[in-house]
C-alpha cells in the first residue's frame, strides 16, 4: 500500500516503556495526526493511554519483537514506525526488516554503532529500493550534534565561502542524566564485542558507519586538554563515540559537502585554571566506568517530571580554518537530554518523516531531513539553533 493511503501517520512502538510513554504524551495533543500506540500488552497499552490522558479512542496495536509477523502487519499500517524498544541489538532487527520490506519509514534512539553498521551492511540497498528511510539515533544521541555540525557548516560556508575542515563540538553546560536504555545498550555492545572481536573496528573507528570510506586521522578527544581559543579545559564526552560516527555518516551520505578531509571531535568544557584541569581529569576518570556498574538507571526507569523540566544542555560548535578564521554556532535544549528533550526530538523526527518524501536507505536525521527537522525542533521541541560571535 502506498504511504499516503495508510491508516496511520505514526505508530509509537514501545509506548508502555518510560521514554515511549513520554513520546505518546507529546503526540496525543497533535491535531490532525493519525497515530497509534503499540506494544506487547494490550492491557498495559490501555493503562498508559489512560495515564497520559490520551483520547479513549486512541488506536492500540499489539506487536512483539519476538513475533515478526506482528511487526510486519504493524509496519504495513503506517507511514512511520517510531520505536523506543531497545537495546536494539537485542530487539531491533526484525522491525528494521519489516519496515524495509514494507517501504515504511523508521526512527529510533539507537546509540549502538556495531549493530547500526550491521544493519547498514544488511539493509541499506534494500531500503533504497523500497523507499524506506531507516533513521537511527534520533534523540540526544545524535540529533543536536548531527544537526549542529550541519548548521555550523552552513554558517561557515556563508561566512567564509567554504566549509570548515576542522570542527569541534564542545558541551558547555548540561543538566540531566542518560537513560537506562543507554546504559543497557552499552553493556550489550560490550557483550557483542566480547563474542565477536572482529566487530571491534566498527566501534573504535570514527568512520565505522561509512562503508568503503576512511577519512583522515581524527582527534581522539579522550585526553583532557586546555583549549586556548576557548580559554577552558576540556574533558572526554561519553556520547562522542556514537555522535562522531553519525556526523561522518551524514557527511558521507550527502556526498561530503563538508569535505572528505573533515576532522571532528567532541569534548566537555570545564573551566580555566587548576579547578578546570582537576574537573577535566575527574571526568576522564569517570568515563572509564560511566554508569557505575549495576547502580545506574535500569531500562524503563527515569527522572521525575520536575527533574526533566529542570534539565538543559548547551553545545558549542567551532569551525576552524588553517589561516585562523573561526565560525561559531550553538545548539541548546530546554529539557534534560536523556528523556525530556530526547522524547520530543524523536517525536518531531517521526512527524517530519511522515510529512516529507525522500530517498530510502539506512540514514541519519541530518542526511534524511536536515534543515526541515531543524525548523520543526525550533518551532516545537524547545531546541535553539543560533550563530554566535
Amino acid at each position: 500500500m502506498p504511504k499516503e493511503a495508510r491508516e496511520f501517520d505514526v505508530i509509537v512502538y514501545g509506548a508502555t516503556g518510560y521514554t515511549g510513554r513520554l513520546v505518546a504524551e507529546y503526540l496525543k495533543d497533535k491535531t490532525g495526526l493519525k497515530w497509534a500506540m503499540a506494544g506487547r500488552s494490550l492491557t498495559k497499552l490501555q493503562e498508559v493511554r489512560d495515564l497520559i490522558g490520551a483520547s479513549a479512542d486512541t488506536p492500540l496495536v499489539v506487536a512483539d519483537a519476538n513475533d515478526p509477523a506482528s511487526l510486519e502487519v504493524m509496519a504495513k499500517r503506517t507511514k512511520v514506525v517510531l520505536t523506543t524498544v531497545g537495546p536494539y541489538q537485542l530487539y531491533g532487527e526484525p522491525l528494521v526488516k519489516a519496515c524495509v520490506e514494507a517501504g515504511t519509514d523508521y526512527t529510533d534512539l539507537c546509540g549502538e554503532p556495531v549493530w547500526m553498521r550491521q544493519m547498514i551492511d544488511k539493509y541499506h540497498d534494500a531500503a533504497m529500493a523500497s523507499g524506506a528511510r531507516i533513521t537511527f539515533s534520533s534523540g540526544f544521541d545524535s540529533i543536536p550534534f548531527d544537526l549542529g555540525v550541519l548548521m555550523l557548516q552552513k554558517h561557515a560556508t556563508e561566512k567564509f565561502g567554504s566549509p570548515a575542515p576542522r570542527v569541534k563540538g564542545r558541551v558547555r553546560a548540561m543538566q540531566g542524566g542518560f537513560s537506562g536504555g543507554t546504559a543497557a545498550s552499552l553493556k550489550e555492545t560490550l557483550k557483542t564485542l566480547a563474542k565477536h572481536p572482529s566487530l571491534t573496528p566498527y566501534m573504535l573507528s570514527p568512520f565505522g558507519l561509512t562503508p568503503g570510506f576512511e577519512g583522515p586521522n581524527q582527534p581522539t578527544g579522550m585526553i583532557p586538554e586546555y583549549d586556548d581559543s576557548l580559554d577552558s579545559w576540556a574533558a572526554p564526552f561519553i556520547m562522542a563515540a556514537i555522535n562522531t560516527k553519525n556526523v561522518h555518516r551524514t557527511n558521507f551520505l550527502l556526498g561530503h559537502p563538508w569535505g572528505a578531509d573533515l576532522r571532528y571531535d567532541e569534548m566537555v568544557l570545564t573551566s580555566p585554571g587548576d579547578m578546570g584541569k582537576k574537573a577535566a581529569e575527574a571526568l576522564a576518570t569517570a568515563l572509564k566506568a560511566p554508569f557505575g556498574g549495576d547502580g545506574g538507571p535500569k531500562p524503563g526507569e527515569g527522572p521525575t517530571k520536575e527533574e526533566r523540566e529542570n534539565g538543559f544542555y548547551d553545545v558549542l560548535f567551532v569551525g576552524e580554518y588553517p589561516d585562523g578564521k573561526r565560525a561559531l554556532y550553538s545548539v541548546k535544549g530546554d529539557k534534560d537530554p536523556g528523556y525530556g528533550s530526547t522524547s520530543k526530538m524523536i517525536a518531531e523526527t517521526a512527524l517530519c518523516l511522515a510529512e516529507t518524501d525522500g530517498e530510502g536507505g539506512v540514514t541519519t536525521p541530518g542526511a534524511a531531513l536536515g534543515e526541515k527537522l531543524v525548523a520543526r525542533l525550533q518551532a516545537h521541541a524547545g531546541l535553539t539553533f543560533a550563530e554566535e560571535g
